[in-house]
Formats: structure tokens, C-alpha cells, sequence
């Protein structure tokens, strides 16, 4: 649950803390304009999510991504609130966006012309595909594949990472279409020499250098392998938007976004750990173990991050809703995992004391994310919060606060959490 600059600060030892919990409490009854109830069984250091100010929107926000939070024009970063998020399948104008170059001329035009998919190097038939190619030679699929930035909820660590501070929304759930990965490169005939595989796109850098690449990642050969990694032309029934990779991206599910590489043109499969841009130094790597907040970490202590965390989202109601005191609620969202299904979400309104499970859908399809659904009634007049607790199939939960401190900022999947008032 991402915290604003104020709950940070509101969130460190008591020696740094400068407001009092006398303070604490006036401040709640003033901006809440109710008592807060269940006010006793609050944490410390857990300040009630209505305190926090939501970020506005830029004025130049693309037109059909105009209801997107915008992070950075240039490049274009923009994430989805929270309620609009509430779609079992994430439409393409509500779909987040993490770029980290100009989009491609070719992408804004729609214009195939030219463009060919080359993939070399430790394999015995190197070659470039059409797209003609792609579609003819090879059987399509079609899957419903969770995306999420690692560094989604960067913005609730302290001391503050450095890149877009993303809250909730650096995520969605499309349906892509494509082929099998795995299918091109055993036509191709991979070697045994082959380790990782590194993706390059057409998206220029920023600064247009054309010796420069903006961004240049990828993922072990076994995952480049798995039936679940596409190479993919679709998105939700049409070609990829500019934004989302046309003509070409790939799709690595339970990985981080960054590895589900836009605007293909080249996949180098490789006898080493691919080292092209982003893939060095801290850059989505964390710790091999704990550190202190703030603490430098050396490289050789840090890990590339492969499977995301479980997770989950509140997407109706919206945060910050006033209701009739004796009315059901009905409470919904989202989970998934990296690393396989979600076994049950559980809520709480009363900061953690009880729990209640949630109603919990199967998947379409591995990687999807899952429907949760469940009604409550909340007891008395006052302010609430409901916090959403994911846990996956391998026993791994949601913690209640954010997780270990690291450099950047990844791999926040702390609990999510929202305001309500009866009234």
C-alpha cells in the first residue's frame, strides 16, 4: 500500500517522528469528519490511506490514454488509477504504459514496410521473418497475460528510489495474440551453447542516437522456452497499439515488464547472461539479502529479478466512498502471482484483527490475473479501511506494510487498502 511523501515521514522510528499521536488523532477527526473506527487495533506507523492526495493529471495526456496518470511525457509513462482497473480484461486505453524511448515512427504509422524479425546468434539457422511469415509458418495463440512493472508501488518506499514513482497502476491484464516463442526457435534449431536470449526494438533512445539503445533485455533460455512466452501482434483483437509495441513485442508472463520487450526487430540468443541496456548494475535487481534502508549495494551482492511477487488490487469501490450505515458492500478485485495461481484473498476492516475470505475465481489461463468478490457490512457510523491480502499457491502472502528496502524500488506488493465512510 503505497504511501504519499507525508506518510512516509509519518512512518519512521519515533525518534525521527515529529507528529505525536495526540496530533495524529486531531488531524484524523478534522480531515476525516468522523471517528475512526476500530481505531485502537490501527498499527503504528499505518497512517489511514484517505490522509494521502492523489496526484492530478497532465494536460497533454494522450486522447485515448486521457484517463492514465502520467508519470513522464518523455519518455511516455503512465499508470492506471486504481477503479479503473476493475475489468476482468484490461481494455487497451486503460492498459498502463512503461516506455523508455521515443516510440517508433514506423508504430505511429502502422506501416509494416520493411520490418523483419531477426533472430541470430546461438542457433543453426539464423534468419529474418516477415510478419507474413510469422503468421503463416507457425500456429497462433491467443492468452490473457497479467503485465506488471517491478517497479509498481515504488512509491511507497522510504528512503525514496530513484525512476517513476508508480503506485498501484503499473499493471494490467490483456489478451495477446501471437505465437509460441518456442516454436520459431526450435525451427531455428537452438544450440546447446545457448544461455539467455536479449531482445533490441526500433524505439529510438532519447537522445536519438542511433549507437545508443534505450532499452535491451531479456530472460534465460529455459524461460525464452516456456510455452507460456509469445511473440505477439495483438491486443485485446487488434494490431498493437504504438504505445504497446506494434508490430511485434514480446510477452514473458510472471516476469517483469521489462522483459516483455516492445517494437521487435532482433532476438540475439546468446552463450552468457544477456548484458544490454537495463540489464546491468542495479537496474531491475534486488538484494541477495537484507539491507538497511538507504544502504549502497554492490553489485555483486545484488540478483536479476525474475519471478514477480503475489499480489493484489481493490477495485471497486473507489477509495474514499461514503455509504449508508447498514448497506452491504460489495467489495472486488484482482490477484495474481508470478509464480503460479492464487489460492484465496482475505480482507479486513478492522486494520488486520479478523479476516474475512474472499470469493476467488480460477484464471482463464496461467498468468491471468483472478476475480475476487465478497460483501461486508460495516458495523457503525465512522471512517474504515479495507485492506486485500493475496496469497499464492506456494504459501507466499502479501505483507501488511512494505516489504524489504531495496536500491530501486522493486517488488512492492504490499497490501492494498481504501477508504470508506458511513455515514
Amino acid at each position: 500500500m503505497p504511501y504519499t511523501r507525508q506518510e512516509k515521514e509519518n512512518s519512521q522510528p519515533a525518534a525521527m517522528n515529529t507528529l505525536t499521536k495526540r496530533t495524529f488523532i486531531g488531524r484524523l477527526l478534522t480531515s476525516l469528519g468522523a471517528p475512526v473506527v476500530f481505531l485502537d487495533r490501527l498499527p503504528n506507523g499505518v497512517i489511514p490511506t484517505a490522509l494521502a492526495q492523489e496526484s492530478g493529471l497532465l494536460d497533454d495526456v494522450p486522447d485515448y490514454k486521457k484517463q492514465l496518470t502520467i508519470l513522464s511525457d518523455r519518455p511516455l509513462n503512465a499508470e492506471t488509477p486504481a477503479h479503473l482497473l476493475d475489468d476482468s480484461i484490461t481494455p487497451n486505453h486503460l492498459h498502463f504504459v512503461r516506455n523508455n524511448g521515443h516510440i517508433p515512427e514506423r508504430a505511429k504509422k502502422q506501416d509494416l514496410t520493411g520490418w523483419g524479425l531477426t533472430i541470430d546468434g546461438e542457433v543453426e539457422r539464423p534468419r529474418t521473418f516477415t510478419m507474413a511469415a510469422l503468421k503463416r509458418e507457425f500456429p497462433h495463440q491467443t492468452a490473457q497475460i497479467t503485465l506488471e512493472c517491478a517497479g509498481n508501488g515504488r512509491a511507497g518506499y522510504y528512503p525514496s528510489a530513484s525512476g517513476n514513482q508508480w503506485t498501484l497502476g503499473a499493471v494490467g491484464c490483456a489478451r495477446y495474440s501471437g505465437i509460441r516463442l518456442r516454436d520459431l526457435l526450435n525451427t531455428l534449431g537452438v544450440r546447446q551453447s545457448a544461455v539467455y536470449i536479449g531482445y533490441y526494438g526500433e524505439d529510438p533512445h532519447l537522445s536519438r542516437d542511433p549507437n545508443k539503445h534505450p532499452i535491451s533485455r531479456g530472460v534465460p533460455i529455459e524461460k525464452a522456452l516456456d510455452p507460456h512466452t509469445l511473440l505477439a501482434w495483438e491486443m485485446n483483437g487488434q494490431p498493437l497499439p504504438k504505445e504497446h509495441g506494434f508490430p511485434l513485442r514480446l510477452i514473458c508472463p510472471g516476469w517483469p515488464g521489462s522483459t516483455s520487450g516492445k517494437w521487435l526487430k532482433r532476438i540475439w540468443v546468446r552463450d552468457q547472461v544477456h548484458d544490454g541496456t537495463k540489464m546491468t548494475g542495479s537496474s531491475y535487481r534486488t538484494p541477495t539479502h537484507p539491507v538497511e534502508p538507504g544502504e549502497s549495494v554492490p553489485e555483486s551482492d545484488m540478483a536479476i529479478i525474475e519471478s514477480m511477487p503475489v499480489k493484489s488490487l481493490i477495485t471497486s469501490p473507489k477509495t474514499g466512498i461514503t455509504t449508508p450505515q447498514g448497506k452491504d458492500i460489495e467489495i472486488r478485485g484482482h490477484a495474481w502471482s508470478g509464480s503460479g495461481d492464487v489460492e484465496r484473498v482475505d480482507v479486513s476492516y478492522d486494520f488486520g484483527a479478523t479476516w474475512q475470505t474472499t470469493n476467488l475465481s480460477s484464471a482463464p489461463n496461467r498468468y491471468a490475473w483472478q476475480r475476487w468478490t465478497c460483501q461486508i457490512n460495516l458495523p457503525k457510523k465512522g471512517y474504515y479501511e479495507v485492506w486485500a491480502r493475496a496469497t499464492d499457491s506456494q504459501g507466499k502472502a502479501q505483507p501488511m506494510i512494505v516489504p524489504g528496502w531495496n536500491p530501486k524500488g522493486y517488488l512492492n506488493n504490499a497490501m492494498h487498502r481504501i477508504a470508506i465512510k458511513v455515514s
